[in-house]
């Protein structure tokens, strides 16, 4: 259940030619990168993914030089700076006793974005690394520089202990999604709708993170349509604890379970288990005070086939426009696209589940928007808002 996206990610940063790419292939025992004397070998950033002992699996990220040149070479640098902010440790090379502007640029984006680093001088094998310039780069950075060369195994197990120990631990262990409101024993009914929307087949990944955690906490799981929740509720001869439902499906689900009863969605369980749910609560109510011309920016972790009835492209612009009785603007952007707009001139912003996406991936999406200013939301959180729900879908949550 755990894909690329949600494992830990170690970004690898450094000049042309220094050996990113050898790192992978030394760390690895694989010779999975390509390697070459010719500057500019990586372009885009390339993903492995590898288990490193007491973490788990981590996917390591090779990047373009930060030195490259031209108009290309700026745009790659740009990427591999965005792939720095998603990363949960950066480790970045230096060699022939070289550490100039562009480490300190990228120590710099490391400390804006608050992702740990390392410093590996690299190629000692070529050229010895001067004591004064290490002194130099642990006082000027606070770190204390790793130096190894590939051609010598003996490197690799203490290289990999330190970057165990310097990878945070909230990058690789597991929180649980609702152990802080759940009893052994305690039921929970998941209302799962089957439209257009659903996936051929198979539920999708929120509802099936939510019932493994249920399952997890020894608590009981009973999952309905919702046109079946009405007879699953009296068929219970223990009231539920707790009843979760997709969002889009609030209107219905919200007229059927009782006020004494808690009532939750999918997309708010993951919205609180990532991080901002703070930034949402806060963000949510401006949904009431938008403007004729207010622009509205949606947020997708992933990409999918748009149905008539998909929840952030259809059904909740048809909401957030009737609730504000003016003409608004929006625009939906999926992945880590570029916007089409600057961050500015969105009045809210409103983020999907992001099930596909790490808490660090998702904080780094929705920094730049925090910092500046601009409200952000859930999708979940504001289909409750927008049906009159808010309070009550995070009431289970209150005083966690």
């Amino acid at each position: 259940m755990k894909g690329n996206e949600l494992k830990p990610r170690i970004g690898i940063f450094g000049r042309r030619n220094v050996g990113k790419s050898s790192l992978i292939n030394y760390l690895t025992g694989q010779d999975i990168a390509i390697v070459s004397d010719t500057p500019g070998s990586t372009t885009d950033p390339v993903r492995k993914t590898m288990e490193i002992g007491g973490v788990g699996p981590v996917v390591w990220v090779d990047t373009a030089g930060i030195d490259d040149e031209g108009s290309l070479g700026v745009q790659r640098i740009g990427r591999s700076l965005e792939a720095l902010r998603q990363s949960d440790l950066a480790i970045i090379l230096f060699t022939n006793n070289m550490f100039g502007a562009k480490e300190q640029q990228v120590v710099e984006c490391c400390r804006e974005a608050h992702v740990p680093f390392l410093l590996l001088y690299s190629q000692s094998d070529k050229c010895s690394a001067q004591p004064g310039l290490l002194a130099q780069v642990e006082e000027e950075t606070g770190q204390k520089p790793f130096v190894f060369n590939v051609f010598d195994d003996s490197f690799r197990t203490p290289l990999l202990s330190l970057i165990r120990d310097s990878l945070p631990e909230s990058a690789y262990r597991f929180h649980s999604l609702l152990g802080d409101v759940l009893c052994p024993g305690n039921h929970v009914v998941m209302v799962t709708p089957i439209d257009s929307s659903a996936p051929e087949g198979r539920m999708i990944l929120p509802q099936v993170q939510v019932l493994r955690d249920v399952l997890d906490n020894d608590a009981v799981a009973h999952v309905c349509k919702e046109t079946d929740l009405e007879r699953t509720l009296q068929s219970l001869a223990v009231p539920p604890r707790l009843v979760v439902t997709d969002s889009q499906a609030f209107a219905l689900v919200s007229s059927i379970v009782p006020e004494d009863m808690y009532l939750t969605s999918f997309s708010i369980v993951l919205a609180r288990a990532k991080g901002l749910f703070d930034d949402y609560l806060r963000g949510t109510p401006t949904l009431a005070h938008l403007r004729e011309g207010d622009a509205v920016l949606l947020l997708e972790s992933c990409t999918h086939n748009v149905t008539c009835e998909d929840i952030g492209r259809v059904k909740l612009p048809k909401l957030i426009q009737r609730r504000a009785g003016c003409q608004l603007h929006f625009d939906t952007v999926a992945g880590f696209s570029a916007l089409p707009r600057p961050l500015t001139d969105y009045a809210i912003v409103i983020q999907c589940g992001g099930c596909v996406v790490s808490p660090k991936q998702l904080a780094a999406r929705l920094a730049p928007a925090i910092d500046a200013g601009v409200p952000v939301s859930n999708y979940g959180l504001a289909l409750a808002y927008l049906n009159g729900i808010f309070d009550r879908a995070i009431r289970i949550f209150d005083n966690k």
